[in-house]
């Protein structure tokens, strides 16, 4: 049977795993929240469908019947995960044999600096990190009950074209919060593709850190990319003091480094861009940063 993926939720990083899947020749459909979102991927020859996150359409039915593999980006609510809630009966009756489904480091928690693994007990902050490890639970218990194999990945922050340090200086949001000892790890949106391509192929199975080698202050990125845009680097702003919506200052209140070992180990996988400069530096001479 040939290869046939579907993803729930088509939004940055997954729109970019799709356009790296188009040479393949790999059937590939989706979903987005928006009619007028869904015309634009078709207008580009990806198939997508609206699914609003309650509502069960027999065409996204029909798709996942034919389905071999499924990819999850959406993310859950207080109410659970919708995918599950609304598709997880059709799932389970499919011929599906391999989910992804898309976490975040958040899970872990703080950890005060110190590095965390994928055999880390998580102890997430309440609110969106615990529902998406409430979410890894239910979808673990799903592929059991399936007999389906299921592969959780873990995401860093992402970047990459349009998405990052370069492009928030040119539109005035960029800002250098000082928080001593912070730091963050990263992955590059084109490691994120490679990484499910290769998970897909390999049927992989566990849990996947996608994070750089080299968590580093959030400040130094946007410092940098001044650098390179001759720019005066904003100037830095003390934590405490600083204006931030309830999620980004979520983020600033956790403080991890982020091991990737399995992701080298047991997926095999090379990292195109296993630090922030080198994403940046390539994003800045191949023009794709806009």
């Amino acid at each position: 049977m040939a290869e046939c993926l579907f993803i729930f939720g088509l939004g940055y990083s997954a729109t970019f795993l799709v356009r790296m899947l188009k040479p393949t020749g790999i059937a590939v459909a989706g979903t987005v929240r928006s009619p007028e979102k869904a015309g634009q991927l078709r207008a580009e020859g990806i198939e997508a469908f609206v699914f609003d996150g309650s509502t069960r359409d027999e065409v996204v039915a029909d798709a996942l019947r034919k389905a071999t593999s499924v990819i999850v980006s959406i993310p859950p609510g207080e109410e659970g995960d919708p995918v599950l809630r609304v598709f997880g009966g059709d799932i389970e009756r499919s011929e599906i044999g391999w989910i992804g489904y898309l976490s975040t480091v958040g899970v872990y928690g703080n950890y005060g600096g110190a590095w965390v693994s994928e055999r880390t007990t998580p102890h997430p902050r309440p609110g969106r990190s615990a529902w998406r490890l409430q979410a890894e639970k239910d979808w673990t218990a799903l592929a059991s009950r399936a007999g389906i194999q299921l592969a959780i990945f873990r995401i860093a922050g992402i970047y990459g074209p349009g998405r990052n340090a370069f492009a928030s200086l040119a539109s005035g949001k960029a800002r250098r919060i000082a928080k001593p000892g912070q730091v963050f790890n990263r992955i590059h949106v084109e490691d994120i593709a490679a990484a499910l391509v290769m998970a897909m192929e390999k049927k992989a199975t566990g849990i996947f850190n996608l994070a750089d080698d080299e968590p580093g202050p959030p400040g130094d990125l946007v410092a940098y990319a001044a650098e390179k845009l001759g720019l005066p680097p904003p100037p830095e702003m003390p934590f405490a003091e600083a204006e931030m919506t309830p999620m980004a200052r979520s983020f600033y209140e956790e403080n991890k480094r982020v091991l990737n070992r399995r992701l080298k180990e047991n997926l095999g996988l090379a990292l195109r861009y296993p630090n922030w400069r080198e994403g940046l530096d390539a994003l800045w001479a191949e023009g794709k940063w806009r």
